[in-house]
């Protein structure tokens, strides 16, 4: 039996702050708006929820649909709705933050995104509606989860140093780490395995390269 409610109802959105790590910095992909309201000007991806998607489901398939980029971890991370956010009517918007390693991965803006970039987070352009603060929120947020979880193996691609990754969390976590306690920590998890291979930037002795000995497990273990 259908029923008319008889208060009306604010539209729910999705927008992805997606975060990788490039030439030695913490970068986030930023689109270009492509329509109104905010046509030409930065901002998160993302989009309006179809009545019959979840809210994951919206966030991935607008993540795909404005930047070609899929499977990423997705996390959720807070729900904006702040009268006037949006001027086109009341919306909220349900914001989730994504870590990704670029290997194998080729962003191409579409959809209405007229263009998609990776910026440093510490050189951010003016972004749209209240995408500033979302994306505020997601940096402190990361920072925190590095501190205490293994989330941070979710940046790199299959073989990697442990120099590389406890490079990548510091990034991430925005502090130094000691060498010696990061190494004892990662191994004393049980997560990784010696992929046999070595890496070696000509300045110094070559490095064991590791693996990730089973992706399901990164996300939930905790120091």
């Amino acid at each position: 039996m259908s029923y008319t409610y008889e208060y009306p109802h604010p539209a729910v959105t999705t927008d992805i702050a997606i975060f990788t790590v490039i030439d030695d910095a913490l970068k986030v992909l930023l689109i270009t708006r492509g329509a109104e309201p905010f046509k030409g000007e930065w901002a998160l991806p993302g989009g309006f929820l179809d009545l019959d998607e979840s809210l994951e489901d919206c966030a991935r398939r607008e993540l795909q649909e404005e930047t070609g980029l899929e499977g990423v971890y997705l996390e959720q991370l807070y729900t904006f709705g702040a009268v006037g956010r949006d001027p086109r009517e009341r919306i909220l918007t349900v914001a989730y933050y994504a870590l990704i390693s670029l290997d194998g991965q080729r962003v191409q803006a579409g959809d209405d995104a007229a263009d998609a970039q990776w910026f440093a987070v510490d050189a951010l352009p003016a972004l749209a509606c209240d995408h500033a603060d979302i994306l505020a929120m997601a940096i402190d947020r990361l920072a925190a989860k590095m501190a205490y979880s293994t989330v941070g193996l979710q940046l790199m691609p299959d073989e990697f140093t442990l120099s590389r990754l406890m490079r990548v969390y510091e990034l991430a976590g925005r502090k130094v780490l000691d060498k010696r306690n990061f190494r004892k920590w990662i191994l004393g998890l049980g997560l990784l395995e010696e992929t046999g291979g070595k890496w070696s930037d000509g300045a110094h002795r070559p490095a064991l390269l590791y693996r990730v000995k089973d992706k399901s497990r990164v996300e939930i273990v905790r120091k």
